[in-house]
């Protein structure tokens, strides 16, 4: 069986409108793909950075995956969110990024949205506070439902990602 290592870290974030941000991150992977070893998602601390500074996490991740199929290669989720003074938090926006599939060092930008309104309800947000969520977070990771979202941009998750891999030379696939 192939292997895949993934090993790295979710970097910190930059963009965004407010400071005092985490993020929580999943890996999504097709049904040929089994995680042996390793956090499939965790999440950051928050971090409140000075003005004109950019968010650091600095979270580590290390997956050790087993393929069966090329189908289903593992791509990462983020959620960002805000925290206010209160301990409340508010979702900044969503994220996809792909694990790349060739070996080596790889710095990743992942750009995240928010879900947008329109009309009475961008005003009752203002009103109000909080923002929109959606109800599974199927419709980032899959193509076909992510074009029906309306959403507006909202900042980037920076990544830094090692992929060693094993193995797929007995399946005839050079990598």
């Amino acid at each position: 069986m192939a292997e895949v290592f993934v090993f790295g870290q979710v970097r910190g974030a930059s963009g965004f409108p407010q400071r005092s941000l985490f993020c929580t991150w999943e890996a999504i992977h097709g049904a040929g793909w089994r995680l042996l070893r390793g956090a499939g998602d965790g999440r950051t601390h928050v971090d409140a950075p000075a003005p004109d500074h950019d968010v650091t996490w600095a979270h580590p991740l290390d997956m050790h995956f087993a393929v069966q199929s090329m189908q289903g290669w593992p791509k990462l989720g983020f959620k960002v969110y805000h925290q206010d003074d209160f301990g409340r938090n508010e979702l900044y926006g969503y994220g996809v990024c792909h694990i790349p599939m060739s070996p080596g060092s790889h710095t990743l930008e992942c750009a995240c949205c928010q879900p947008s309104t329109s009309g009475i309800e961008s005003f009752y947000q203002s009103l109000v506070g909080g923002s929109l969520q959606l109800k599974s977070d199927d419709a980032v990771h899959t193509q076909v439902d992510r074009f029906k979202l309306k959403t507006k941009t909202m900042g980037t998750v920076h990544v830094q990602l090692n992929i060693v891999t094993r193995g797929f030379e007995a399946y005839g696939i050079e990598m």
